[in-house]
């Protein structure tokens, strides 16, 4: 039940945070990509890959919203305890064995997987960096797992090079831990609908009382829950708003358009207040011309569009994973010893590793687990109803 055209925007999304941690490690000014289009373009599209996170932020909660939906006949009848075991069975095994990599190659005395008080973010870190004073890895494992690693970037900066992703998992579980409480209270989409419309509009001001600090207006919560109300509000809207004909043809290559100028008009330390905003609603606009449609791009875009639908399906495992692959690169291969076209040779090199690693990982790790978890809900819900066919079984087809 995967839908082509989000798993592509999961692709472009995903691809814009690699090619953005990329560029922080081995700048490309001096390349031929950069001779052949201007370095101010390459860096244009390099430096602002958190709007890609911003973009996994509305699709997570377009499909989360989606699923619950299709799972409950409304959002009063959300099950909670079953809502909380599809995250831990989607989130926590892939987690866990991050962790278990990081603070094996940490304790093996790989400087870049050990912790560091940085100032800054990925940029901060290298392999060749002198140890400070760095806070416990085993602290910074607890943030992981209670989904506070966001809070802690902001107070100590990029700790651990590798772990620094998961500030925005963070950011999604804390949001995700009062969705099945809030549909029980509210009981109504239309008083859903009223209080994320308050957190999208708090989104932009809470950004703006934070200029000049990263940690408040690119890591917070409140800086980032708007992305995710935009996402839940996109598919509670998707099934009343019927787009026919050239409409929903035209609007969204207007949505891409505008999405396109603001991603790179300026860096997002500049244009973040309602940049993230302008960049979650041109990615819901997609989303509602996605909407129950498994069709891919027309022939002409058919290679390109496959290979980013490939890479959307693998979007989590990359993204937890891919700066192991760095890390591991950043150690062999110096950045001050790389120059040249040797740094499209690394780019190449990484984008397959990571895409090798992260399709191993889904296919022999992450799914069977997931899929286990999946299971043993579905018999625990039966066995409470005592009806093998209990609607409950459908979570197991479902994608969470």
């Amino acid at each position: 039940m995967r839908n082509r055209r989000v798993d592509l925007l999961r692709g472009v999304s995903i691809l814009l945070v690699l090619f953005h941690h990329f560029n922080i490690a081995y700048p490309l000014n001096d390349t031929s990509l950069a001779r052949v289009f201007g370095w101010d373009a390459v860096r244009a599209v390099a430096r602002n890959g958190n709007y890609g996170v911003t973009m996994f932020f509305v699709i997570s909660g377009y499909l989360i919203t989606t699923n619950a939906n299709r799972r409950w006949a409304g959002p009063g009848q959300v099950d909670v305890r079953t809502f909380y075991g599809l995250r831990l069975a989607r989130i926590v095994p892939c987690l866990l064995l991050l962790l278990a990599v990081v603070n094996t190659l940490a304790m093996a005395g790989i400087a870049i997987f050990q912790n560091h008080v940085l100032a800054g973010g990925p940029a901060s870190a290298s392999a060749s960096m002198p140890a400070s004073t760095p806070i416990s890895l085993w602290l910074v494992d607890l943030a992981s797992l209670t989904f506070w690693m966001n809070v802690l970037i902001g107070a100590h900066g990029w700790t651990n090079y590798p772990l620094g992703v998961l500030w925005s998992l963070s950011v999604e579980e804390m949001f995700y831990l009062s969705f099945p409480l809030l549909c029980l209270v509210l009981r109504r989409e239309s008083r859903l609908l009223i209080f994320w419309l308050a957190i999208i509009l708090g989104g932009p001001v809470y950004r703006s009382f934070h200029q000049g600090d990263e940690g408040g207006y690119l890591y917070a919560y409140f800086a980032c829950f708007d992305a995710i109300a935009i996402g839940c509000c996109t598919a509670l809207l998707a099934r009343r708003i019927v787009w026919r004909g050239r409409t929903r043809t035209v609007l969204p290559w207007l949505a891409a358009a505008a999405m396109t100028f603001v991603y790179l008009s300026q860096p997002i330390r500049d244009g973040n207040v309602l940049g993230v905003t302008a960049m979650a609603l041109g990615t819901a606009v997609l989303l509602l011309a996605a909407h129950d449609r498994e069709d891919g791009l027309p022939i002409r875009c058919a290679r390109v569009s496959a290979a980013c639908e490939w890479f959307g399906r693998l979007s989590y495992e990359l993204y937890l994973f891919h700066l192991i692959v760095l890390g591991l690169l950043r150690t062999i291969f110096p950045p001050s010893q790389v120059t040249g076209d040797a740094k499209l040779m690394l780019l190449t090199g990484y984008l397959l590793l990571a895409a090798w690693l992260g399709a191993s990982i889904q296919r022999l790790y992450a799914e069977p687990l997931n899929r286990r978890i999946r299971q043993r809900l579905v018999a625990r819900r039966s066995g409470e109803s005592n009806d093998p066919n209990d609607s409950n079984d459908r979570c197991r087809r479902t994608p969470g």
